[in-house]
């Protein structure tokens, strides 16, 4: 099982703080260091200094770390036109020698696209699809050749497909509760299909359909990871773990029945449950990014006992 620790910047964090957590990531045997792709806090939270964009995040981590796989949970896909994030991700995994993954979704925060001018179309689930299909078209092209997509929404021509990733294939990942379409995409398109904040019977049965549509598309169901995205909040003993979910304004029943919470052996089990159906990778979303004793205890009793 892998683990990779999982950071909401909007909810208030400088990149000075990012780097220090990436860094820790990066030194405490985790295997990746993954960011949201939001411009607006959510909740409570006074979300100070402001927002940090992903991919400028993850292209100076890019230079500051060495080991670690660099990506989103997910980007979203009205922040950016299909030709520049193909660009700026081909880039910054050339900035990284080839550590980067692109997690891409259809963008769903309204708010945050009202308060910075983005547009924010009705139909995004078709846009979405297109720019897959021109990301991943524009990154597979030869070097010489030209790449031209007509869709509904993208119309791109004689594009000379420019930058390459460092990596032959840039692994992407896509994720949802989707009953129908998102298993459809990902089984054209993924590499990994992640479900953000699910229990273990939805992660099961969500598995269950992107494998069928993987088979259905004439794919290996094997051929994608399975991952989980959940909160984790551990703790020592009881008092440690009641300490850490006030921090992060949060209670404990609440996070053990929706996430992963508790001593280090709770939450080892309950990874464990996860693994039994399936997941091979789950994303720590750690929401006290000035804890790094937390990384620490993670990494020492609970990944510890999973490699």
């Amino acid at each position: 099982m892998d683990l990779r620790i999982f950071t909401e910047p909007q909810q208030g964090a400088t990149y000075d703080t990012l780097l220090t957590v990436a860094k820790a990531t990066e030194d405490l045997g985790f295997d990746a260091f993954f960011r949201s792709d939001h411009y607006l806090k959510m909740g409570n939270v006074d979300g100070l200094p402001g927002p940090t964009d992903a991919w400028i995040t993850l292209a100076g981590l890019a230079r500051e770390t060495k080991r670690i796989r660099l990506g989103t949970l997910m980007t979203a896909g009205t922040f950016r036109l299909p030709g520049v994030l193909a660009i700026q991700v081909a880039q910054v995994d050339q900035m990284s020698g080839g550590r980067v993954e692109l997690g891409l979704g259809a963008g769903w925060f309204e708010e945050e696209h009202t308060a910075y001018g983005i547009p924010f179309p009705k139909e995004k689930f078709g846009r979405l699809e297109e720019q897959l299909e021109i990301v991943t078209g524009l990154w597979q092209t030869k070097v010489g050749n030209t790449f031209d997509f007509h869709g509904r929404f993208y119309d791109l021509s004689d594009s000379p497909a420019l930058p390459k990733p460092a990596q032959e294939k840039i692994p992407v990942l896509i994720g949802g509760h989707g009953a129908t379409r998102t298993p459809r995409l990902a089984a054209r398109y993924a590499d990994e299909f992640n479900i953000p904040f699910a229990s273990i019977e939805d992660s099961e049965r969500q598995f269950g359909r992107v494998r069928a549509a993987a088979e259905e598309a004439g794919r290996r169901a094997d051929d994608l990871v399975y991952s989980n995205a959940l909160v984790v909040c551990v703790g020592r003993d009881d008092a440690e773990v009641a300490r850490r979910a006030a921090a992060i304004g949060r209670e404990v029943d609440e996070l053990k029945a929706n996430g992963l919470a508790g001593s280090p052996a709770e939450v080892v089990d309950k990874i464990g449950k996860y693994a039994e159906i399936g997941s091979q990778r789950i994303y720590l979303q750690v929401l006290d990014l000035d804890d790094l004793d937390h990384l620490e205890l993670i990494s020492a009793e609970v990944q510890s006992q999973l490699a």
